[in-house]
């Protein structure tokens, strides 16, 4: 057995390469996951959780790192970071207020995307495409960019009547699915949609929500080399040591021959990651 490397973890850090390039964060240094695939691998929770924003020692995780008062206390851990179409920023009432300038009142991207099946999605102009990898989307699309976060989730609301918003990280993890026309799902779509798109553009300026004409598709390949039949997710509180043969890294997943496990999930667990048949 040979340690990789220890401490705190972090959502794995990626770049858009041929394919997806995967790195684990672990206390002060990362180790590249790609060369692990097919080597025997186990992660090892040593019982302790620090707060990924104030290291505090907590019990238990809130919102996939933070302890209760930051889950508490943090603009980025409100309900409005989920269902952004209930920003309040411009009610006076942001938990932090420079934070929210910084990060909600700025461009966002509202895009389709092919993950499990065809859905509508948002981030930030500076997660392009990282956002889109965290998802596990194999093709993705711009539609409109939006000069907040609350725009973008007026937006996405009236298109996920039409489409959904929601991926399914279960068949995600069983294969990447039939590629789809984007260009013609996206028309589609925004035809269909077009009366309650005209009705924001018309309440908020054309500004706020500006349609992408230009926008070129993303192609997204991963580092897998089998994908599950039965999809078995691993957990740490309950079983501190788990891995096997990596077959695979998509979204934030680490694909075992065993199971899959979600590292986004488990911000701030203090954990070993080894290789070797050592169990």
């Amino acid at each position: 057995m040979s340690v990789l490397g220890r401490g705190g973890v972090r959502k794995m850090r990626t770049a858009l390469e041929e394919p997806v390039s995967y790195a684990l964060p672990l206390g002060d240094s990362e180790v590249p996951m790609n060369p692990l695939l097919g080597q025997v691998v186990h992660l090892a929770f040593d019982g302790e959780i620090r707060c990924i924003y104030c290291d505090r020692k907590t019990s238990k995780s809130f919102n996939q790192g933070y302890c209760y008062p930051c889950f508490k206390r943090l603009a980025r851990c409100d309900s409005c970071i989920v269902s952004p179409e209930k920003c309040h920023f411009h009610e006076g009432t942001c938990r932090e207020p420079e934070w929210g300038l910084a990060n909600c009142m700025n461009d966002h991207i509202v895009y389709l995307s092919h993950t499990s099946g065809l859905k509508v999605g948002i981030t930030r102009g500076t997660q392009v495409p990282t956002r889109w990898i965290d998802q596990g989307a194999t093709q993705a699309l711009p539609l409109f960019r939006v000069d907040s976060r609350l725009h973008s989730g007026l937006l996405e609301v009236a298109l996920a009547r039409e489409i959904g918003d929601r991926t399914q990280w279960q068949a995600m993890l069983k294969g990447d699915g039939e590629p789809r026309d984007l260009q013609e799902a996206a028309a589609a779509l925004l035809d269909r949609c077009a009366d309650n798109v005209a009705a924001l553009q018309q309440e908020h300026g054309l500004q706020a929500l500006s349609r992408l004409e230009d926008a070129e598709e993303t192609t997204i390949r991963y580092p897998v080399l089998e994908y599950p039949v039965k999809v078995k997710s691993f957990n740490l509180d309950k079983t501190p040591r788990v891995g096997g043969t990596l077959l695979g890294i998509k979204g934030q997943y680490l694909v075992f021959d065993g199971g899959v496990i979600n590292m986004r999930k488990y911000g701030g667990y203090q954990l070993t990651l080894e290789t070797g048949t050592e169990v």
